[in-house]
């Protein structure tokens, strides 16, 4: 039996973008009004942590009233014939809503918290995270967010998945951002790339291919000629 072909994605910001879930990051670089270092790092934490719990309550809240769209949908349908992982700077679970069934969130995901006292203790978590929620060692619970500073505790796994990539495709990400940037040194030398984006910072070349298009349009289209492929 012919062993499957691993596909790795890489997805970003502008894959959940189009289901209405906003990047709270305006022209000035600010998040609902306020420093990105106020509300997404250890200092702002510490500073203001009832400032830092109300923006991730809001994200929370926003993110149960939106669904998949078409190019998480579609993304699933490769499993039928690739092996899968999708690598996510996202925080949010579409993907898993959407069925995808390998998932690692390089920053964390909005719907688990941690403890401050033992990082490794992370749980569910949907509804409004206040000051007085505290894990079984009685210490604050926090979203499970990598803030700007932290460590990305998935990135060896992540670089680790890629360095395997049979076929490699980024989406709703500039890749401009590290270090999750960095995952396209560790991707084989011949590893083909698909990079979907409505205003690419790139060009096709003989080992690159772009889909100057949005998520929704351009990952179904990919994905059909990849199963297409196998045929």
């Amino acid at each position: 039996m012919t062993q499957q072909k691993r596909i790795v994605v890489l997805s970003g910001a502008g894959i959940s973008a189009e289901s209405g879930i906003s990047t709270f990051r305006d022209a000035n670089g600010l998040w609902e009004g306020h420093d990105i270092m106020e509300v997404a790092s250890p200092i702002g934490w510490k500073n203001n942590p009832e400032l830092v719990l109300d923006f991730y309550n809001k994200r929370r809240r926003q993110l149960q009233t939106v669904v998949p769209n078409l190019a998480h949908k579609a993304l699933v349908n490769l499993e039928e014939v690739y092996q899968v992982s999708i690598i996510t700077q996202n925080v949010d679970d579409l993907h898993e809503r959407a069925g995808s069934s390998d998932i690692i969130h390089l920053h964390g995901e909005l719907l688990k918290v941690r403890s401050q006292y033992d990082e490794a203790l992370v749980l569910d978590w949907t509804s409004d995270l206040v000051m007085g929620d505290l894990c079984e060692y009685q210490s604050q619970l926090r979203p499970h967010i990598v803030w700007f500073g932290e460590e990305v505790p998935m990135l060896e796994k992540a670089i680790k998945i890629t360095s395997k990539a049979d076929i490699l495709i980024i989406v709703g990400t500039s890749m401009q951002v590290y270090p999750a940037a960095g995952l396209l040194e560790y991707a084989p030398s011949q590893t083909p790339i698909y990079f979907i984006d409505p205003k690419p910072a790139i060009s096709s070349t003989n080992r690159i291919t772009v889909y100057e298009e949005n998520a929704s349009t351009g990952v179904p289209k990919l994905v059909q000629k990849l199963l297409t492929d196998t045929l």
